[in-house]
């Protein structure tokens, strides 16, 4: 499936569950449910800001949530892009998970990608995750085609 709304587009499976928020113009956001419970999500941010300081709010966030979060600096190319961020590990209710947070500058914005599962899911859907930033990044580098009407 295709999701193409608030200026975010992107390949998804076609049984997962997508959820959007607009934030009143300020942001966009669009995430992604496996039917096992993960996710993956993107927003968009306004360009020129700190995408560092985006992504260490999200850690932040969830170590205020999780007081035995774990956070790793990391750092990867997708599509000739360069996404920095985190890596994450953390317990709830007695079961481990694995979160990565990353963001991406663009002239247009900085997004921000968060995906998260259990770990007994991660291994099965950290792919899925994986191209859906890599259809996203690619959807990016597409030329936009004029609207015929």
């Amino acid at each position: 499936m295709r999701f193409n709304r608030f200026g975010l587009v992107f390949d998804y499976p076609e049984n997962w569950s997508v959820d959007t928020d607009d934030a009143e113009g300020r942001y966009a956001a669009v995430t992604v449910y496996s039917p096992e419970g993960g996710f993956w999500s993107v927003s968009g941010h306004a360009p020129g800001g700190d995408s560092a300081s985006l992504a260490e709010a999200i850690v932040l966030q969830m170590r205020q949530e999780y007081r035995d979060l774990d956070s790793e600096a990391a750092a990867e190319k997708v599509g000739g892009r360069a996404l920095s961020g985190f890596d994450l590990n953390f317990y709830c209710l007695d079961l481990t998970n694995t979160a990565q947070v990353r963001t991406l500058e663009t002239p247009a914005a900085i997004y921000l990608f968060h995906s998260q599962a259990e770990d007994r899911e991660w291994d099965a859907v950290q792919p899925v995750f994986a191209a859906m930033t890599a259809s996203f990044i690619g959807c990016l580098a597409e030329p936009k085609r004029a609207d015929r009407r």
